[in-house]
Parts: structure tokens; C-alpha cells; sequence
């Protein structure tokens, strides 16, 4: 099928389609819950369409999230609750800063650095930013920042929760596209790093240029091994998680299940974790997960029924007619997933989006997983965007500090992690160097 026979489909879908997607975009303006508005859509699409049958909904809503991957979403969720809990956190932050708490701009620089040490084991951005905004914030203001700023700081490297490995994010997409998770997470070790080292380097230049840190500790041999040896534990977990992937002993989820494990041992070893704190852990995490897992089961019947409707196809063929030129079509597909990234969480973006997009990359000759690093590279930039910058959220919350002040002083390390993801998008070799 041409571009052309593409073109007519687009203008013949009718009010089956267009009508279903409209109301889902005012539902979301509504602010109805997110997971609500797509499964709305789905089945008005599927009833209006006649595409597929309309019981296709209720089996797809099952089988999507029977998924043995899955399992490893709540069990990241729960290593990350496990470590603020056990100060397993706290003692990985002590580390980063006694590491880099020699440099001018210190105590900024072991945020972000400990922010990526956080996301080597926690998976989630939102988990990571209320951890370290917990223990630094403070900090962070009475070292000079002003409060705003700390908290963009914090925002902005907790972005790497989703983009170092292991990472909930990866697991959807793998999941989506059929793709390895362990494949994955090996492809995005050096991006992430990429990602960490564009903030940290944001932080340094701001910092010379605004002053906000006016004093520093002399780097400590001393200090730096006894922080080490304090933060052993936490240090062996991402360890025992990517290296048991990688080496091929267990899967993503065994690896979960295995952090889960070494955490709660380290916690009732150390004292610092004891049974009647257990229930009110887990329930944390479940209402974590029952936040991801149900937009997961309602954007998987949404996503067959766009693909039955030929949309990617129809998508492709569109694009592919505005330019044939590969490079403004990578622009055009990191164009989308900001403008996505900005009005809705990186979940739903992702199932009703790679699929979506995974054609158009393929048609000018981009590797599935280098896209797949792209996308969520480029999604996670929305974490710190308004108006639905989760992030910006979190660390608000945490101080009472107005969302688009905080925003205001992001906006240095948004076009920072931007550059990132041109770089990312353009030298495929950061993502596909193992393969």
C-alpha cells in the first residue's frame, strides 16, 4: 500500500475514530484519570470502528499484564521503598558527596551523582526524587541554593531513575515491543551515564555563573573509604542486578526479586528494618504499582485497535510524505515524544507510542533498540516540563514550593537534557556499542 492509498485511509477513518480521540483529549484536559480516558477511548473506538470484536477488550486488558516481565515493576518499586527505608539511601548519597564533596559546586554534584546511584537500583524517577529531595533539600538551601533551584536540582537528576538501568521504563517498552529487557539495559547504561553528566555538568556551570555554593570539604582518602565501607551494601545491590543480568544467572524479574531479598536481609542484618515496618512499606509500593500497572492493561487493547486501523502505517506513510530526509525525520519523532513527555506520564506514552513510532524509525533505518533508547530518553525530559512534569511535582510537594518556580529555574537543565538526546539520537553507537 503507497503513501497515497495511506492518505485516503487517514481521510476515511471517520467519526469511529476521530470522535473517540477527541473525547479522550478533553477528558484528559478534565484531568479524569489517565488510565480511564484510555480505556474509554479503546472501547468506543472498537465499538464505533467494528474493527474488532468488542469482547477483544476484555482479553486484552488480561492478557497484556499476564506477563512474567511485569512481575519485575513492583519489585523495583519495592527495593526502592526498601532502601529509604533501611537508610541504605541515605549512606549512597554519603558516598557521592564524599566523592565529589571536595569540588566548589560539591554538594550539587553528589545530588545528581547520587540521584544516578539511587536509579541503579530503584527504577522509578518518582521514587528517586523523593528520596534524595528528602535527605538534600535542606541541605542544598542552607549551602547557598536558593529553594527553587535546590529543588530543580533535585527534579532534574532524578530524571536518571528512568533512564539508567535497571528501569521500569525499559521493562514497558521491552514488554511492548517484544523487545530483550537485559538487551535493553546494557544499551542504556551509557546514554543514562550521558544524561548524568549533562546535569552535573548544567549544575557546575550554574553554579559559576550564579555562586550558589560558597564553601567545600577538602576530598578525604579517609573520609571516602569510610563512606565506601558504610555504603557497601547498597553499592552491592545494582552490582548483584546488572551483574547477575548480564552474566546471564537470572532474568530482569529474578534480578528484581533477588534485590528485594538482599534489601530486607541488609535491613533486618543492620537493625535498621524490622517486621511491623513491613506492611506499611509494601502498601506504599502497591499504591505505586496501582498507579502503572493499570494504565499498562488499558492502553494494551488502545494500541490493537490503532494497529488493526492501519494508524501506524497511515502515521508512517504521512510523515514520510512531509520529508524523506532521515535526520528531520529524527527530529520530528523527538519532537512528538517532548511534546508527549509534556502533557502525559512516560506509561501511556510508551504503549501507545512505540508502536506507533517503531515503523517510522525502521523505515529510515534506525536499530529498534537505539530507538527504544531514543524515545525514552526524550520522554523522560517531561519529568522536569510543565504542566505535568512529575518530578516538579514531587519536589514541590516536598517543600511547599510553587510548581512553576521551580519549573522557571529547570529550564537550564531541560535544554541540557535535550542536548543529551540529540547526542543520543545521532551517535547510535552510545546505545548499540555491545551488539
Amino acid at each position: 500500500m503507497n503513501a497515497l492509498m495511506y492518505a485516503q485511509q487517514a481521510a476515511t477513518l471517520g467519526w469511529g475514530f476521530y470522535g473517540p480521540l477527541i473525547a479522550m483529549v478533553v477528558l484528559m484536559m478534565l484531568a479524569v484519570p489517565i488510565w480511564v480516558v484510555i480505556g474509554l477511548g479503546a472501547s468506543a473506538m472498537l465499538y464505533f470502528t467494528g474493527v474488532l470484536p468488542l469482547s477483544l477488550f476484555g482479553e486484552a486488558l488480561f492478557d497484556g499484564i499476564n506477563s512474567f516481565a511485569l512481575i519485575a515493576i513492583p519489585l523495583f518499586i519495592l527495593t526502592g521503598d526498601l532502601l529509604v527505608r533501611t537508610g541504605l539511601s541515605t549512606k549512597l548519597l554519603d558516598l557521592a558527596e564524599a566523592t565529589v564533596g571536595g569540588a566548589r559546586t560539591g554538594l550539587g554534584s553528589a545530588t545528581v551523582l547520587g540521584a544516578g546511584f539511587f536509579a541503579c537500583i530503584s527504577g522509578s524517577d518518582a521514587a528517586d526524587t523523593a528520596a534524595i529531595g528528602r535527605i538534600t533539600l535542606d541541605r542544598l538551601v542552607a549551602r547557598g541554593y536558593p529553594e527553587a533551584m535546590a529543588c530543580a536540582l533535585v527534579a532534574a537528576g532524578s530524571c536518571t531513575g528512568v533512564l539508567i538501568p535497571p528501569s521500569i521504563s525499559y521493562i514497558i517498552i521491552g514488554l511492548i515491543l517484544g523487545q530483550s529487557v537485559a538487551t535493553l539495559f546494557l544499551a542504556a547504561a551509557v546514554p543514562g551515564v550521558v544524561v548524568l553528566v549533562t546535569i552535573l555538568f548544567t549544575n557546575v556551570l550554574l553554579n559559576r555563573i550564579n555562586g550558589y555554593e560558597h564553601e567545600s570539604d577538602k576530598f578525604s582518602l579517609k573520609r571516602w573509604l569510610r563512606a565506601l565501607w558504610a555504603a557497601r551494601y547498597g553499592v552491592m545491590i545494582p552490582f548483584i542486578i546488572l551483574g547477575g543480568i548480564y552474566s546471564g544467572i537470572f532474568t530482569p524479574t529474578e534480578a528484581a526479586a533477588v534485590a528485594v531479598s538482599v534489601t530486607i536481609a541488609v535491613g533486618f542484618g543492620q537493625g535498621t528494618l524490622h517486621l511491623r515496618d513491613l506492611p506499611r512499606i509494601l502498601e506504599s509500593s502497591a499504591k505505586v504499582n496501582g498507579v502503572i500497572l493499570p494504565i499498562i492493561a488499558m492502553s494494551l487493547p488502545l494500541a490493537q485497535t490503532l494497529a488493526s486501523l492501519d494508524i501506524p502505517q497511515t502515521f508512517v506513510a504521512g510523515m514520510t510524505g512531509l520529508s524523506d530526509n532521515p535526520t528531520v525525520l529524527i527530529l520530528i519523532m523527538i519532537g512528538i515524544l517532548l511534546v508527549a513527555g509534556c502533557v502525559m506520564e512516560t506509561t501511556p506514552n510508551i504503549v501507545i507510542l512505540a508502536p506507533l513510532l517503531l515503523p517510522l524509525a525502521r523505515s529510515i533505518g534506525m536499530n529498534d533498540i537505539h530507538f527504544s533508547i531514543v524515545m525514552i530518553t526524550a520522554l523522560g525530559v517531561g519529568f522536569i516540563t510543565p504542566p505535568f512534569g512529575l518530578n516538579l511535582f514531587v519536589v514541590s510537594s516536598l517543600r511547599g514550593t510553587p510548581v512553576m518556580n521551580v519549573a522557571w529555574y529547570a529550564v537550564p537543565f531541560v535544554f541540557a537534557m535535550l542536548l543529551a538526546v540529540l547526542v543520543i539520537a545521532f551517535i547510535p553507537q552510545l546505545s548499540v556499542w555491545a551488539f
